[in-house]
């Protein structure tokens, strides 16, 4: 029990007016629940906790308000029972005067507890059981930046622990928390060093370190440390360490070096040297987590201060606003110079009074202007070294002093900036009133903020160069199948000529070889359709015509129930019946002529007006592009030089109905193509012009030629009159179904693309069957053309 080991001396270090016995004089205090509690969800290290209730909620004191999000967050209970008012950004207390997502409840006064678990031999337990409730509960360090404390009691498997220490120190001026815990929970203390030696396999040095300016702490450790002999025999390893005071010797860091003489290497953690090092504050709260089940609501507050009429220790409910506390010790503004969070060497200046108390908050100060006046103004450095002898991590702070005013990060950081532990000493003793620390923490930022620009900028990177390699390979892929493709089709041209020659030299010389129109013709009979082919491609389309209206006679349903079926939709829909209709006679027709042996297509003409031939074999022309294209070829071969001018200008004319339709229902649609299509109909009546202005250089009217005797050749329209009514009358179609267009909802042009879509479909299907019969080298074109309709239905659909 009695210290018998070596205390190490702690390098630089100052001795500044302790202030200590000012909250001493008075015991233990407690505060009436104040009118709303605003509880942060981020009062550790890591990432804030993510709320679990909603505004409205009754709350319980110790339910789970905020659950731990990662690895290095805690959870966050409510601090006493109430409702749930608000879930905002609230002011917090940090040196930035930040505001953070907080739970805010209104109390009701019962304070009333949610059900807590209690373990009596929790020296029984699994450790892993042990972090777990720790965990649980909320315990995050009392005594520095909050860090999990169930993260710091699981070390890594390579890292062995054979010291256990627990920090009472407490060097800042003021504060004496920590002091006032030991004096009332020593008890409980040493219950939670037992507690954390079992979590951490039992190490062989248990210390609990005390500076020598407070005896009635010291007594009573030592005297729960010889209660705790009887019960645990394990307490024979608990030493009561006390060593002279000396600020900052209360830092982690600094502590294991006082009482173990071994240094922490800079970047490394103490866990690497063997030792953790605990508050005691945080040990009594992971001991009453196991215990009893309670989660951390509370802690023990050091309130002082000239302008403040009652100093002493509290314990507050975590939530609890600053400005309710100091109101209950009867703070004086007018009296006080600042209100600071933490003592005056490490603590930082309130800017916002309603900043609730957290679990990090020590101690509140409230100096007078006499007690703590405001720091004088910065002078030049002089360069007396005076901050470098009292730093206790023996930095130059000097230099670093230097290197923050100019940025100069690189040689900040090969300074070891990061190993500052702004406990403000240099500060405290520079003779021209440098405010070191500030410059310090303001690098600090600076370089984490360009680190974190870095990154983005390095994952940016990283996405550009994978981004560029996948076109890059897209592109690779792209051209490997263009070869390919363009490799297959030589290949493909060079069967079929090895094959056409073949066919050349064992074919009857039925026809001259100059007669290229003859081996056309040929050349189409031998790829003709067979009367079974013929008759199962009418039956396809007549089939597709048939369900085109069956879908056209379903009954119109509306998808907003709220909106009846209008007028117009029905008139549609009439329309659409009536085009269904005619197709499905269309293709009737077709297949009854064809199966009575009649081919419609093809007509003889005979003097000035068609007249159907008697029942003859279908010709190729009928069905096969190919066979008529090469008729029309040998009709023109045929034409004097009069008959092809008057052909030009009727395909000229036919050419420009179109384009004045297309033209007039862009403009109605106000489509992004008008321009374009207006474009292309002037220059079609320019070339209609030039085809008049070159059948009067011929020496003929404009008029309609007679057909010529050709039974290849389709008759031509009666009259020149009669096309140009139907291109105005298809004009005039074309405006009213843009007018039409125009007038549909949504609802309604979605559904005038799907029927479209479904005609195309159902076209691009039967081209797809006859590929695949006929074994044409395009299949996979046609199966692709399919394919992308069906999805462009689906996207519809």
């Amino acid at each position: 029990m009695t210290s018998l080991i070596k205390v190490w001396e702690l390098p630089g270090g100052i001795h500044p007016p302790e202030h200590k016995e000012q909250s001493l004089q008075l015991p233990l205090g407690q505060l009436p629940i104040p009118p709303v509690l605003v509880i942060p969800l981020n009062q550790h290290i890591g990432t804030p906790a993510q709320p679990v209730v909603q505004v409205g909620d009754r709350v319980l004191a110790g339910q789970l308000i905020g659950a731990a999000d990662g690895t290095f967050s805690a959870n966050t209970h409510a601090s006493t029972s109430g409702t749930v008012i608000a879930i905002e950004s609230r002011a917090i207390a940090h040196p930035s005067g930040m505001s953070s997502e907080s739970v805010v409840i209104q109390p009701d006064g019962l304070d009333e507890w949610v059900e807590l678990t209690e373990c009596d031999n929790y020296l029984q337990l699994d450790r892993l059981q042990l972090l777990d409730k720790i965990r649980a509960a909320g315990v995050a360090g009392l005594g520095g930046a909050g860090f999990p404390t169930a993260v710091k009691l699981a070390p890594k498997s390579t890292q062995v622990i054979d010291t256990l220490i627990l920090n009472g120190a407490e060097c800042e001026p003021y504060i004496t928390a920590d002091d006032m815990l030991m004096q009332v929970r020593a008890n409980e203390l040493v219950s939670g060093t037992l507690l954390l030696s079992h979590i951490l396999h039992h190490p062989k040095n248990l210390l609990i370190g005390i500076e020598d300016n407070k005896p009635k702490a010291i007594a009573a450790v030592k005297a729960a440390v010889a209660g705790a002999l009887a019960q645990h025999p394990e307490a024979t390893n608990i030493q009561v360490v006390v060593f002279p005071t000396k600020y900052p010797s209360g830092g982690a860091k600094q502590l294991i070096q006082i009482l173990t003489g071994r240094e922490i290497p800079s970047g490394h953690h103490s866990a690497d040297i063997g030792v953790i090092c605990v508050n005691v504050g945080t040990a009594v709260a992971a001991w009453r987590a196991v215990r009893f089940g309670e989660p951390l609501v509370s802690r023990i507050t050091t309130v002082v201060g000239e302008a403040l009429d009652t100093q002493r220790n509290i314990d507050a409910l975590i939530g609890t606003p600053i400005s309710y506390l100091l109101e209950q010790h009867g703070f004086d503004a007018n009296r006080a110079s600042r209100v600071i969070m933490g003592g005056p060497m490490m603590g930082f200046t309130l800017l916002d009074l309603d900043a609730p108390v957290i679990k990090t908050t020590n101690c509140i100060l409230a100096p007078s202007k006499q007690e703590l006046p405001a720091p004088e103004p910065a002078q030049a450095c002089i360069r007396c070294g005076i901050c470098a002898e009292a730093c206790p991590v023996n930095l130059l702070p000097q230099q670093l002093f230097w290197y923050a005013q100019a940025e100069d990060f690189d040689r900040l950081e090969s300074h070891n900036l990061f190993d500052c532990i702004e406990c403000g000493a240099c500060s405290y003793v520079c003779p021209s009133t440098i405010p070191l620390v500030q410059y310090y923490r303001a690098a600090k930022g600076s370089i984490r903020l360009h680190e974190i620009e870095k990154e983005k900028s390095d994952r940016s990177r990283q996405r550009f160069e994978f981004r560029q390699a996948r076109i890059a390979k897209e592109e690779a892929e792209k051209e490997a199948k263009r070869l390919a493709r363009q490799k297959a089709a030589e290949e493909a041209k060079k069967k079929l000529a090895e094959k056409a020659a073949e066919t050349a030299t064992s074919a009857p010389q039925s026809a001259p070889s100059g007669d290229v129109i003859s081996a056309a013709v040929a050349k189409a009979g031998a790829v003709q359709m067979s009367p079974e082919e013929q008759k199962a491609k009418l039956e396809r389309m007549l089939a597709a015509a048939q369900n085109a209206l069956e879908f056209a006679q379903k009954p119109l349903v509306s998808k907003d129930a709220s909106k009846p079926i209008t007028e117009d939709q029905l008139v549609k829909q009439q329309a659409r019946i009536k085009q269904a209709e005619l197709k499905v006679a269309e293709a009737e027709k077709k297949l009854a002529d064809f199966n009575t042996g009649v081919s419609p297509q093809v007509e003889q003409v005979g003097g000035d007006a068609p007249s159907a031939s008697p029942a003859v074999p279908a010709s190729p022309a009928a069905d096969d592009p190919v066979a008529a294209a090469i008729a029309r070829a040998q009709a023109k071969l045929t034409m004097s030089p009069e008959e092809k001018a008057r052909a030009n200008l009727e395909s000229l004319r036919a050419r420009l109905a179109k384009a004045e339709e297309k033209t007039a229902a862009a403009k109605a649609e106000g489509s992004a193509n008008a321009d374009a299509l207006q474009q292309g109909l002037d220059k079609l009546q320019q070339k209609v012009a030039e085809a008049l202005a070159e059948l009067t250089a011929l020496g003929l009217k404009d008029e309609p030629p007679a057909a010529p005797v050709n039974p290849a050749t389709p008759a031509p329209e009666p009259a020149a009159t009669a096309e140009q009514n139907a291109a105005q009358a298809a004009i005039e179609k074309a405006k009213v179904k843009a007018a039409a267009m125009a007038s549909m909802s949504d609802e309604e042009k979605r559904a005038e693309q799907v029927q479209s879509l479904q005609g195309r479909l159902q076209k691009a299907r039967e081209r797809l069957a006859k590929a695949e019969a006929e074994n044409d080298p395009n299949i996979e074109a046609f199966r692709a053309g399919v394919t992308k309709l069906e999805e462009k239905l689906s996207e519809l659909a």
